[in-house]
């Protein structure tokens, strides 16, 4: 599972919509964000702001955070905790960003150089935390300062064992050090920091927040179950709280939850909604609980609410709905295929996304010429200088452009080919590192593999095989689980279709009469009832 919605949303401007989302949805003023115990030097009228700061910082609210620490910096210009707060609101680790001239133009408001900044924080332990942060925003690659950064508030945390805040801090420090690409050992070792906090802090919202990040990948994520459950009661006045939750039910596949939350989280507002990370997680969650008119009903909004014209992170957002939507619902001439937005400038897998996905409606509708030719865009874009720079995108380009190639390949009656295309791309999935939230590779390539080999004679025990391997990368997703009680039956293996199908009724319980294979579901699980 992957980048559009997940980790960094690997292009920049996703950053633009999530910073975005903080703005309009930060909570207001007397909401609770959680408790937190971080005493500094600070005077008794700055230090309530400065712990305001922190804990919006822990829900990544930052304007939110930056407004706190600077009302705390205006009661106290000489609190040097207040800048480091200021400071740290411009590196977000999880979402791979970091403003490094905005960091340091915050920390030279407490004083001009390094030296000098260090001899306001009046205790060791201060001085310490500002060193990091020096560090963070020092010389060199982002990389090696995240490395350096993460090492210092490894040194802050062993030598003060009973500060929560460098415990928490050191545990997002690990999950920015792979640059937003998921490294399993070093977030279980993140997470386990972040458990340490919460068992001493029940109410610490970073201690659950940075838990549910290190676990949000569907083999981890019932480790982060209780922190999901935790956390928005934690945090009820932040928005990002309520979402990120969602982390851990999309893994699981708790589609009813995963709606809720990201409802929550947008506000009451639904008129209003635009794409962004979190409408774009609800979408997908109606799509998944079958409720396909709400999904409809949703992308409208969201088609009425863009600007005029419409800025990159908008488009990459419509181009990723769009084919979510198309893709799950099989109407391959919804009315939203007919609107068109400059695609250029995307990034090469909302590039991809949106040349897969007219390429296999050609398939559907037989026009072999549109086929070939959104084909030779998925080429074009495989061939981009720096894309081998880039593993996300040049994995998830490489696996929309062998699942083109195969489905045209079948059309064709080349299905060997195209078993053995998706074959080479469910091996580029198996070795791309998990991340979160909808998939941006439209059709999981496990899943398009089952459907594929349902349809040769004497493979239903391969197709099963494949639509179980789906379901691990995504549980519950109803393509899925349709498929695999579809092949399990086919292959004799009815115990496995019975638990299937009703799974399938389970997660299908609020969808919309049409859904195709509601009715299959509902019978199978009403006839295993029966016996």
């Amino acid at each position: 599972m992957t980048g559009f919605h997940s980790s960094v949303r690997t292009w920049v401007s996703a950053g633009l919509a999530l910073a975005a989302i903080a703005l309009c949805a930060s909570p207001a003023a007397g909401q609770e964000l959680g408790t937190i115990d971080f005493p500094t030097s600070g005077s008794a009228a700055a230090q309530p702001s400065f712990i305001r700061g922190v804990l919006y910082m822990h829900s990544f609210e930052y304007p939110s955070a930056l407004a706190e620490f600077q009302k705390a910096e205006a009661i106290e210009p000489s609190f040097a905790m207040a800048y480091w707060g200021e400071a740290m609101t411009y590196t977000h680790p999880v979402w791979n960003q970091q403003d490094r001239d905005k960091a340091r133009a915050a920390l030279a408001k407490l004083a001009p150089t390094r030296a000098e900044r260090l001899a306001k924080a009046p205790t060791a332990r201060e001085k310490e935390y500002l060193d990091a942060v020096e560090i963070l925003y020092g010389d060199g690659t982002k990389e090696k300062r995240d490395t350096l950064y993460s090492a210092a508030m490894g040194r802050i945390s062993a030598r003060y064992p009973d500060d929560q805040e460098a415990k928490v801090f050191y545990a997002l420090s690990l999950i920015g050090l792979s640059q937003g690409i998921r490294n399993v050992p070093t977030y279980i070792k993140a997470g386990a920091i972040a458990e340490e906090v919460y068992r001493k802090n029940p109410n610490h919202p970073g201690a659950v927040h940075y838990t549910i990040h290190a676990f949000d990948d569907p083999v981890h994520a019932p480790l982060g179950l209780y922190a999901a459950r935790a956390y928005s009661k934690i945090a009820p006045g932040a928005a990002h709280a309520q979402h990120m939750t969602t982390h851990i039910f999309l893994a699981l596949g708790l589609w009813d939850d995963v709606v809720s939350q990201n409802e929550i989280a947008l506000g009451p507002h639904a008129d209003k909604y635009t794409p962004n990370h979190y409408s774009e997680w609800l979408e997908y969650g109606y799509l998944q609980q079958g409720r396909i008119a709400d999904a409809a009903r949703l992308q409208e909004t969201f088609w009425r609410n863009v600007k005029n014209p419409m800025p990159v992170f908008q488009r990459e957002g419509m181009a990723v709905v769009r084919a979510t939507y198309v893709m799950n619902t099989g109407r391959w001439d919804d009315p939203s295929l007919a609107r068109t937005f400059e695609t250029a400038d995307l990034s090469p897998t909302a590039q991809g996304v949106e040349a897969f996905l007219r390429g296999y409606i050609a398939v559907e509708h037989k026009d072999n010429a549109r086929a070939a030719s959104e084909l030779a865009k998925l080429d074009a874009l495989g061939r981009l200088k720096g894309l081998d720079a880039d593993q996300p995108d040049r994995d998830k380009v490489a696996i929309l452009r062998n699942e083109l190639r195969a489905v045209i390949r079948n059309a064709s009656g080349q299905s060997a080919q195209a078993i053995s295309l998706l074959r080479e791309a469910a091996k580029i999935q198996d070795a791309t590192p998990a991340e979160f939230g909808p998939p941006d590779v439209v059709k999981p390539v496990y899943e398009l593999l089952g459907e594929l080999l349902m349809t040769k004679k004497g493979m239903a025990p391969d197709a099963e095989r494949a639509f179980e391997r789906s379901l691990e990368l995504a549980p519950r997703r109803p393509a899925s689980l349709l498929g695999l009680a579809r092949a399990a039956n086919a292959a004799g293996d009815h115990a496995v279709a019975a638990t299937a199908y009703a799974d399938l009724a389970s997660v299908w319980r609020h969808a919309d009469a049409e859904v195709p294979g509601l009715a299959e579901a509902r019978q199978a699980g009403n006839l295993e009832a029966a016996r």
